[in-house]
């Protein structure tokens, strides 16, 4: 079965999934000419990264927090391209917190990369002088290529490397397990090294944390109002029940009814893949390499308290069950120009195996308790209302030898394309990984151009690109 190339002007386009990899790719189809039809079984836009009214209550909650950083060169584009670019906040500082209260801040100096956090990084009174010049030789074994993916685990080339335990517990592990969404003796050296290549060594914009000030639905719901403005169609509660493709096109079952179209892109999580595309020959190997993938759990646990409790809009916790504070009463516009009291914190639990079977009262517990490790005034402070919500798949687990398992973005069938986190982006599962799979897609189909360049190092570092 072959396509012929697609003409912008006369070709349609489905795309199964409203998550950013569909949001992504129908935003830049539509933008080149492409008549594009957009379908999510759910009733909002944004996939995994969406949000919600929490019944009873009034307030709008993300199913968990998600970040980016400034070498999310896709991500930042799409959001550009959207109009949203403003609704995030930008921090250039990242606080880590012990038990006790003792915490350091890392942040960039005047010095050329890969230097530049250097001077925090000494100055850094949660590590002892041992873990700082273990970690400075081990981020200088990463600064002259990315390595390859060979089998070998991120803890085990730790230990290889010489790491002391703190150093993992206290460095390695609360900044990796949160950009990954896995353990590391679960993670292959490749993507581990690839954090810290283009966040913490390649230049200091790289490493800067940008936090949405606005629901995440909120946010990518904008992609709607793009697609349709340039002649698309965006559903909601459409659930596609099936994907078939001939000679001719793409025929898609949405709530029992057909719908044909010229091109497809599947979007979907790699879950949801094989329920969608029937038991064809040609797709079993499609399907092998889907089987192979597994996923990850987040757990965010929302409390709001009848005060502020840490004049910190985030903060990395060590030692402890709970990972990450983001204030939301600080970080939401619409907290922040209101005159709503108390203080409204989301944490964030990333690779939370451990988590996926306890009950919400025992996993809130278990959160307050901790957090007042940390912030003293969360002890006196009450809790008027919690709650925690799991996305138990929520990345797929970038574990070694996982890249032979990712297809890339051209499916078997010749009119059918793929798009999500998942596939061959050469990125971990991530916003960034997400968007850059979408925009991949709609250039595999039309032989446009979407995808942005990668931020050029600096300093030191250009030595090394």
């Amino acid at each position: 079965m072959s396509a012929p190339q697609p003409n912008p002007q006369r070709s349609s386009v489905a795309i199964v999934g409203g998550g950013l990899a569909g949001l992504a790719a129908g935003s830049a189809l539509a933008e080149a000419g492409y008549q594009v039809e957009l379908f999510e079984r759910r009733p909002y836009l944004g996939g995994r990264a969406s949000s919600y009214e929490l019944p009873g209550t009034a307030e709008v909650v993300d199913n968990c927090q998600h970040v980016l950083l400034g070498c999310c060169t896709n991500l930042i584009e799409f959001y550009r391209r959207l109009g949203v670019e403003q609704q995030i906040r930008w921090y250039d500082e990242i606080t880590f917190i012990l038990p006790g209260g003792r915490s350091s801040t890392l942040k960039p100096g005047a010095l050329p990369p890969p230097f530049h956090a250097a001077p925090s990084f000494l100055d850094s009174s949660v590590l002892d002088l041992k873990d700082k010049l273990a970690i400075a030789r081990a981020m200088m074994a990463l600064v002259p290529k990315l390595p390859k993916d060979d089998g070998e685990n991120f803890l085990s080339w730790l230990l290889r490397h010489g790491q002391p335990q703190q150093a993992i517990n206290r460095f390695w592990m609360p900044v990796l397990v949160s950009a990954l969404n896995e353990d590391l003796d679960r993670m292959s050296v490749r993507y581990a090294a690839q954090v810290f290549r283009e966040s913490f060594l390649k230049s200091a914009e790289a490493g800067r944390m940008g936090v949405p000030s606005v629901p995440l639905s909120q946010l990518y719901g904008t992609a709607a109002d793009y697609i349709e403005a340039r002649g698309g169609k965006v559903h909601t509660r459409a659930a596609v029940d099936s994907v078939r493709a001939d000679a001719e096109g793409v025929q898609l079952c949405v709530g029992g009814e057909d719908v044909r179209a010229d091109y497809a892109i599947l979007a979907t999580p790699f879950n949801g893949v094989e329920k969608l595309l029937p038991d064809a020959p040609e797709l079993g190997p499609l399907r092998d390499q889907l089987r192979n993938l597994t996923s990850s759990p987040i757990t965010g646990i929302h409390l709001w308290f009848d005060r502020e409790v840490t004049p910190l809009e985030h903060a990395v916790l060590l030692e402890r069950t709970i990972q990450w504070m983001f204030q939301k009463s600080k970080i939401l516009a619409t907290r922040r120009d209101s005159a709503q009291g108390g203080s409204y914190l989301e944490l964030v639990v990333s690779a939370s195996k451990t988590l996926v079977e306890k009950s919400r009262a025992e996993i809130i517990e278990m959160a307050v308790m901790e957090l007042g490790e940390f912030f003293p005034a969360a002890r006196e402070a009450k809790l008027t209302k919690a709650t925690v919500i799991k996305e138990v798949h929520a990345t797929f687990s970038p574990a070694p030898g996982s890249d032979a398992f990712r297809p890339s973005h051209i499916s078997p069938w010749p009119r059918l394309f793929l798009a999500g986190d998942w596939t061959a982006t050469g990125w971990p599962s991530t916003m960034e990984g997400a968007v850059r799979s979408g925009y991949g897609a709609a250039e595999a189909l039309s032989s446009g151009k979407f995808l942005v360049p990668d931020l050029p190092a600096k300093g030191l570092m250009r030595l090394f690109e």
